[in-house]
């Protein structure tokens, strides 16, 4: 059997991206999160992983010498907001990440490049200066780009998620990379994936609500490291859960137990509410897979994640690509 292929995956988060990954063959060299919950999460996880608890841009590969000449570099980086193209300050962070990112390729040198980021990213006139930036980067390290969107919901994850990603391999191994196609025919609902845990303390009329929540779940939305509580999202997709029966304002700490009196009310206020445990299954993480911290904190993560069915395709299209006869 060959050597497993090597990836050193920067703002790791709650390990969404690298966990796919694993999946997929992929054995991680080094870890790299700014966020201490995020990193105790990872650990919580894989107590083997090399994680380093640091900011990206504070970064210096020489003193982790295991980061260097991996099979790739992968990143779900925080969304890049549309006022970074314009050079508004508020939006300098997540842009910051995005170059550091970018400029990690000189010192790293890996066969490939992962990144993940919001679907506007890949198309949009508004990010069309970051794009050229990164082109530009990528070509005078010698790597060739591809731009794609996907949808998470094509990957069994019940949830309808657009993720932009940017892959860019070195020039002898371009050629064998074909983006990942869908693994599912149909999209899973949300009363399909969540009905078993609205059971498991014996809410009588768990199977009814689950009947009625027949479409995949909106996005679900980390939000900011500075805003109020956990909730699902913005208004729209608010009525989105609200069609489901859910009420998006806020997440519970349990399932409904038999004491639970569904109202069948068309008032999102009354409807039940879903758990960050819940969401995790929606963002389709391994079952066994712990998210540590607080309420907010650990939906937070969770929301923030790449579905790791997503990053699984992804990483088995990487190593297709890696693994043949380079021209």
């Amino acid at each position: 059997m060959s050597e497993p292929l090597r990836f050193v995956d920067v703002c790791s988060g709650a390990g969404g991206l690298a966990s796919g990954l694993e999946a997929a063959g992929w054995a991680p060299s080094l870890l790299l999160d700014h966020g201490s919950q995020a990193c105790e999460t990872i650990l919580a996880n894989r107590p083997h992983w090399n994680v380093v608890c640091q900011d990206l841009v504070d970064f210096l590969p020489d003193d982790h010498p295991e980061s260097l000449d991996v099979d790739l570099l992968s990143a779900g980086l925080p969304r890049v907001k549309a006022s970074a193209a314009r050079g508004r300050a508020d939006a300098d962070k997540e842009l910051r990440l995005l170059e550091a990112t970018v400029y990690l390729l000189h010192a790293v040198q890996p066969r490939a490049l992962l990144l993940e980021n919001l679907p506007a990213l890949v198309d949009a006139p508004a990010y069309a200066s970051i794009r050229s930036f990164i082109e530009a980067e990528l070509s005078h390290l010698g790597y060739r780009s591809r731009w794609f969107v996907l949808n998470a919901a094509d990957f069994g994850v019940p949830q309808e998620r657009r993720l932009g990603v940017l892959v860019a391999i070195k020039e002898p191994w371009f050629s064998g990379f074909t983006p990942p196609g869908p693994t599912v025919t149909d999209h899973v609902p949300v009363g399909r994936v969540l009905l078993p845990s609205m059971k498991s303390r014996g809410w009588a009329d768990a199977e009814e609500w689950a009947a009625q929540a027949t479409a995949p779940a909106p996005t679900l939305v980390g939000g900011s490291e500075n805003r109020g509580g956990a909730d699902l999202g913005p208004s729209g997709t608010k009525r989105a859960w609200a069609r489901m029966g859910v009420n998006a304002g806020s997440l519970a700490d349990d399932v409904p137990g038999p004491e639970y009196a569904w109202p069948r009310s068309t008032d999102p206020a009354l409807m039940l509410k879903i758990t960050v445990d819940q969401a995790a299954l929606l963002q389709s993480f391994p079952l066994e897979w712990r998210v540590t911290g607080r309420k907010t904190s650990r939906y937070r993560q969770i929301g923030h994640s790449t579905p790791p069915p997503v990053a699984r395709a992804l990483g088995v299209a990487l190593a297709e690509a890696l693994r043949s006869p380079s021209s």
